[in-house]
């Protein structure tokens, strides 16, 4: 079992870990380029120190010639030499005084020529940068060295690389620490998210919402994603909760009567009338039946839609069919208009469809229904119009929901089961078509929709 605590710590620690390695990286790189370009810039500056020396001292030797005094000139950390043609070194600084040329360059008159990091004579055998600038002089050709010593450069170098070496880890640490700690303050609102959810544990408590942080980052459209999803649970499981209320109760209706019906006829044997007692037997039990049948359907149609067997049908001859089923009963009166029209799909479907909405006027017509089947384009039309009370606007979608039934009465002569407009939408909906509920002219009119099929579109082009 993994504790949340550690599954939060894990995300904070893998998060802080890669972020850190990347920010080590990063520093690393940025760091050998800061010395290398410190470095490099260090010995650009001592370069040109070195040329003007070189400049000045060449500007010296045109105007007084090449016995120059620079025995006062240079330092510990720099020297300057003029060599003749000969290659014979006719003045020096005082660091190199009586010594050979420190390099072997030869530039030509208006020539310069750059060496970094030459071993020279003096000082402790450090690097030096020698610029050799060739002049003409009242005395001949005579070559100008300036050199400058490159142990600045390392001193410098080598104190940046310790404060780097030092303050690396310490630049680090912080960085993780700091990560660590706003990545906490990142995951705080998931965590209350999920401490929120784990103490919705059953239907009583799924009208919890999980807290919704400020702004409208990704967390924030998690939280509302999240009491989206317990919105929709909230409902699933109210309506399942009256699924079954409902289910118990049109089951318990007619088991009831059969019961009663059973125990009056054992109780009084002699003085029940069995044929009654069967026929009202029988007709119970027709109404479990239809009620389990319908159940049965809903619950496959939830799992896997509805199985249709799709050919032609012929719409005019189902309309025609159950109109005169209709009729056979006497109450109310029923008129219908049913012109040819073919569509695809599952006849035994369509025909339940359409029976369940023309058994829904019947039930609320006060004197008369129609039926009237249309095409329009490539969709059929089936309307059923009953001369009844009518359903409010607001209630209009209510009557496709399972078990509703806006009568006050339950009873079986009065109200359905509260099934078979629900299976009617479903029904149509299967077949690509719609299932809606309006009014005509004070009269309530379902309209089923249907596409009609490819060899009627074709016989009416």
């Amino acid at each position: 079992m993994v504790r949340p605590w550690r599954s939060t710590g894990g995300i904070r620690v893998r998060t802080s870990a890669t972020a850190t390695v990347i920010v080590a990286l990063v520093l690393a790189l940025a760091s050998v380029i800061f010395v290398v370009l410190q470095r490099h810039q260090l010995e650009a500056s001592l370069t040109d120190v070195a040329r003007q020396q070189a400049s000045d001292v060449a500007a010296q030797v045109v105007r007084e010639g090449s016995a120059v005094d620079l025995v006062g000139g240079g330092g510990d950390q720099s020297l300057i030499q003029i060599v003749d043609a000969s290659g014979s070194v006719v003045a020096a600084s005082g660091s190199v005084a009586g010594e050979p040329p420190v390099v072997d360059l030869r530039p030509g008159s208006g020539q310069v020529l750059v060496v970094a990091g030459a071993k020279l004579p003096i000082g402790d055998g450090e690097d030096f940068v020698v610029v050799a600038e060739g002049v003409s002089g009242p005395d001949g050709p005579v070559v100008v060295l300036a050199a400058q010593s490159l142990e600045t450069v390392h001193e410098s170098t080598s104190i940046v690389g310790r404060l780097l070496l030092i303050g690396y880890p310490l630049i680090l640490l912080l960085v993780a620490l700091t990560l660590y700690w706003l990545t906490g303050r990142a995951l705080a609102p998931v965590e209350a998210i999920r401490r929120r959810v784990a103490g919705i544990d059953g239907t009583a408590t799924l009208s919890a919402r999980v807290p919704v942080p400020r702004g409208r980052d990704e967390i924030a459209r998690l939280a509302e994603t999240m009491n989206a999803m317990l919105t929709r649970l909230q409902a699933g499981a109210e309506a399942q909760r009256r699924f079954v209320g409902d289910a118990s109760h049109e089951l318990r209706s007619p088991l009831a009567t059969i019961r009663a019906a059973h125990e009056i006829q054992s109780l009084h044997p002699e003085s029940g009338d069995w044929v009654s007692a069967s026929a009202e037997v029988l007709s119970e039990l027709d109404r479990v039946d239809r009620l389990v049948a319908d159940l049965l359907l809903l619950a496959r149609a939830d799992e896997h839609g509805l199985a249709l067997r799709m050919r032609d049908v012929d719409l005019d001859d189902l309309v025609r069919s159950d109109v005169a089923r209709l009729a056979r009963t006497g109450q109310p009166e029923v008129r219908f208009s049913a012109p040819p029209v073919r569509v695809f799909g599952d006849a035994h479907h369509l025909a339940r469809a359409l029976r369940n909405l023309t058994d829904n006027a019947q039930r609320h017509a006060r004197t008369e229904v129609e039926v009237l089947l249309s095409r329009n384009g490539a969709t059929a039309h089936i309307d059923v119009l009953d001369d009844g009370p009518g359903i409010a606007v607001d209630e209009r979608e209510r009557v496709f929901e399972r078990f509703v039934r806006l009568d006050d009465s339950r009873a079986r002569d009065s109200g359905g089961t509260g099934l078979g407009l629900p299976i009617a939408r479903q029904i149509a909906r299967a077949h690509g078509g719609e299932l809606i509920v309006d009014d005509d002219h004070g009269r309530t009119r379902f309209r089923l929709t249907v596409p009609i099929s490819d060899s009627d579109r074709n016989q009416h082009r």
